[in-house]
This record gives C-alpha cells, structure tokens and sequence, in this order.
C-alpha cells in the first residue's frame, strides 16, 4: 500500500498526489487522531454491541480493533430486539475521537436514546472508559478542546453549530450559535444532502472545519472552511469532489506528512475509508485526487477467524443489537461458541444474539463447522449474511424432529435439503469485484465436498440497516425455549473456494 501513497510530482496549481482506499470494509465515519507515533481510530457500527470501535495503526495504513468504547450503548426494547421493536440504521452514529491532556475521549450521539454521549479514558487500549450523557443529541458533532482551555462541539446540518460545554463536559454551557450559514452553497446551488459531517482542527492559529455535501445528480463532496477565530467568520471551498470520496478530517503524521481520512459508498461492502495525500497552499490544505485502485489490504485485525478456544470473544466480533449474556457461553463446551435459544422469535432479523463480523473485498468468504446436536424442534442455525435483503443457509429441526439444511433468501426459502448426521460445514461466499456485490451458500457433509445450495443473493446496501454486509452466526427458536447451536470454528478466506475446512 504505501507504493500506491507516494507524492507524486506537483502540477500548476494543485496537488498531483493520488490516494487508494487503505481498507476494502466497512468502516465509516472516521475519527483519527496521533499520540506520539500511534494514531487510534474510531467509526460507526450503529445497532451492533460492543460499540465504538477504536482501532489502532503504527504507519496509516494497517489498522486492528483494540477496544470499543462501551459494552452496550442503552438497555431499551430498540437495542433489545424486544417488542418487534429495533435500532436498524440508528443506534450510535458519526463519533469524534480526541486526546487532551492526557485523556481519550470518544463521543457519539444517537437518535435511539436522544442523547450525545461522552466516553473518557487515560488508557485507550485497555481501559476502562467512563461515560456521561445528556440532551440533546447533537447531530455530527465534533469535539474541539480550544488552546484557551474551553471546550466546544460543533455540529449540525446545513446551518454549522458551535456550542461550548461545560468544563466537566457533563453538558451545554449556553445557546448554540450558527458559525456557518447554509454551508452547502460553497459547492453550489444544487444541494440534495445538506452540509453536516462537522470535524474540526486547528492548524497554525487557524480553525479549519471539514464537511460534506452531495449534490443532487452528483456525488459526495468534501467543503473546507476556514477561520481566524472559532466563531468566525468563516471562508470556504470545495477541497475534493472525486470519486465520491468524502467525509472524514485532517490528521498528520510524526515526521511532517499531512492527509485526510476520507470514506466511499462502495456498494454492498459498506463504506470503505481512504487516505488522501494533502499539501499546504497558501494556507489551505490541497487534497490529492483518487485513483481508481484498489486495496489489497487483507484486513487482519478487522476480520478474523475463530477457534473459539478463548474464555472470551476477539474484538472483531460484534453482535447484533444487546447481547443476552447468559444465552451464549465459550465455556460450556470448551472449544465451541454455544448459541442458547432463551426465547421464542419469529424472523432472523429480529432474533437475539447473532454473531457477526464485516465481510470485505474483493472476495470474501466465511465457514463454519456446527454440531446440531442440542437443536430443538422449530429451531434454525447457522450462517447468515446480513442486511435487510440478507441471506443465510442453516439447520433447521421440523416437527418429526428430522434436520434439514435450508437456503433462504431473505424471507424465502429457497431450498431445503434432508441432513441425516449431526455435524455439517456451511459456507458464504461473497464478491465484491467492480461491484458485483453477489454471494453463494453452500453446504459440506465431510469438509471437502462443497455443495451449493440455494440461488444467488443479489446484496443492496440498504439505509434501513445503513451498513455493509456482516457474516452471522446464529441461532433462534420459534417454538420453544432450552434449544442450543454449538460453533466449532469461524473460518475466513480472501479468495473464494480457496481453503477447506479441517
């Protein structure tokens, strides 16, 4: 990857330096920060538990998750899955990630609880963090600690807000007041989605604010303001329209580099972030243009397999929604994940604890071996790819108690196969390629022998889930409680067909 970064000669009057994507998942959103020769990331992933994920790179360019800045983000019938009730495409949203004066602070904001929530840390690796929250949830916010000791968010849509908070940061200090009006107009009359995606920075004794517009009939669109004073008045421009690569902040690096975090809509993969090379011109920062490469950046420590051979669960996991904590266990059958079917629901989507990882590009695809054994009548599980038009193939156990292994294709079932052992190996392949954005389930009796099964799933990134395809695992019941799925392995692989279970 750092070949693909380099600088490349300067043409008259911009920067000619060119920018790939440095991780082909989903990972949008972007905050970025550096402390010493460490920078630490943080993005969205909305609905899932733990939540706020903080990842951490040496050199830009290779990231892993190292902590997550809370558990579970409110305990509500929304984030519990309860009540046909779900946090879909809202739960926690944009975060602003900054280090001041020895202390880590992640924050969000979120539409299911109508609070903006603050989470403080001196270690944020490890821990602990601490949380304080209030009214009202400011919308793409960005935490800005000001040289003069006073603390500020800005935020808003269109119309760009600066608030101060109180020095504890336990709440609003006064009225917002707009620093930025209609801040779209910079790019032009023709706005179809506002200005909003506030980050802040100060370079040099100069305010310089970052968002992003969309065009109607155009794309993504990052704008720069910049001011003398943190009230203003501000000055603005378009600082890149390529591509569609937009939305994200500043960040320099140890020895004197600048660049920019920016994100794409990447079709059924999510949004993948980039790194965009910058440069200082007469006092503003000049984005590089876009390449049109790709990442080969294989994502370790973002996506990983699983032997589950640990007490605990590797950060790249997430469940959907709040977890039950004491219907799944690492313990009860050493070696195994144990999905424990604690209530009775009705869909996939709405079923308590699924596992789940980001799938990635250019092909992915992930495996599982599961021993059906504690499955009761009425129960199903297995391995999901999830989104609303989601796709799975699982196990499921009928009224003469006989297994079958099923394909459904959202809500419908596709195929239905008898299954006469108590073991089986279930695969999902995706392709990303030039946004093919297709996938394949099949099924194994003995690990090498693939079958398919069912039909293709033709992946949509959709907004009611507002993110890219997740492998699940998982298992539900739908007619009674006490039922039990136990996971051998989670196995991923960069190339499809590439790699047979053991």
């Amino acid at each position: 990857m750092k070949e693909k970064l380099i600088i490349l000669l300067a043409v008259i009057g911009c920067a000619s330096i060119t920018a790939n994507p440095i991780i082909w998942s989903d990972i949008p959103d972007m905050s970025m920060i550096r402390v010493d020769k460490n920078y630490y990331m943080s993005s969205t992933t909305m609905h899932l538990s733990p939540g706020l994920p903080i990842m951490k790179s040496t050199d830009l360019f290779n990231w892993s998750i190292v902590s997550y800045a809370y558990d579970i983000l409110a305990d509500n019938e929304q984030l519990n899955l309860e009540n046909n009730k779900n946090a879909y495409g809202a739960g926690s949203w944009a975060s602003s990630l900054r280090y001041h004066d020895g202390v880590f602070y992640a924050t969000t904001f979120s539409s299911t609880t109508g609070k903006t929530h603050i989470y403080r840390t001196k270690d944020i690796e490890k821990g602990p963090w601490v949380e304080n929250s209030f009214a009202p949830a400011l919308h793409d916010h960005s935490l800005f600690f000001d040289d003069d000791g006073r603390v500020y968010m800005i935020f808003g849509s269109n119309d760009i807000r600066l608030v101060e908070l109180k020095p504890d940061l336990s709440g609003l200090q006064g009225n917002a007041k707009v620093i930025v009006h209609n801040a779209s107009r910079v790019a032009g009359d023709n706005v179809g989605l506002p200005a909003e995606g506030s980050q802040m920075f100060k370079v040099n004794g100069k305010y310089y604010l970052f968002n992003i517009t969309w065009p109607r009939g155009g794309m993504r669109t990052v704008l720069i303001h910049r001011a003398d004073k943190i009230t203003g008045p501000y000055e603005g421009r378009v600082g890149l329209q390529d591509k569609g690569v937009a939305q994200g902040g500043l960040i320099d690096t140890w020895d004197g580099k600048w660049y920019a975090y920016l994100f794409q809509d990447s079709g059924a993969v999510g949004r993948i972030p980039y790194l965009v090379p910058v440069e200082w011109k007469d006092g503003w920062p000049v984005l590089a243009g876009v390449t049109k490469g790709e990442s080969s950046n294989p994502v370790p420590g973002i996506v990983n397999s699983d032997e589950f051979s640990e007490e605990s669960l590797p950060l790249v996991w997430q469940w959907n929604h709040n977890p039950v904590t004491n219907s799944y266990s690492l313990t009860k059958r050493p070696g195994f994940l144990r999905l424990i079917n604690s209530r009775i629901d009705t869909s996939y989507t709405q079923a308590r604890n699924t596992l789940t990882q980001r799938t990635y590009g250019p092909e992915c695809s992930g495996m599982v071996k599961l021993d059906i054994s504690g499955m009761k009548e009425g129960d199903i599980a297995g391995l999901s790819l999830l989104q609303k038009q989601y796709g799975l193939v699982g196990v499921t156990i009928n009224e003469d108690h006989k297994a079958c292994i099923k394909m459904f294709n959202a809500e419908k079932e596709v195929e239905s196969v008898p299954l006469e052992q108590k073991t089986i190996y279930l695969k999902a392949e995706c392709d990303f390629k030039n946004r093919a954005d297709t996938a394949r389930f099949f099924y194994s009796l003995d690990g090498e022998k693939w079958i398919p099964i069912g039909n293709v799933l033709k992946m949509v990134y959709t907004l009611p889930h507002f993110m890219g395809y997740r492998f699940g695992l998982f298992s539900f019941a739908t007619k009674s409680t006490g039922g039990f799925a136990d996971f051998d392995y989670f196995r991923v692989s960069g190339q499809t067909g590439d790699k047979k279970p053991e």
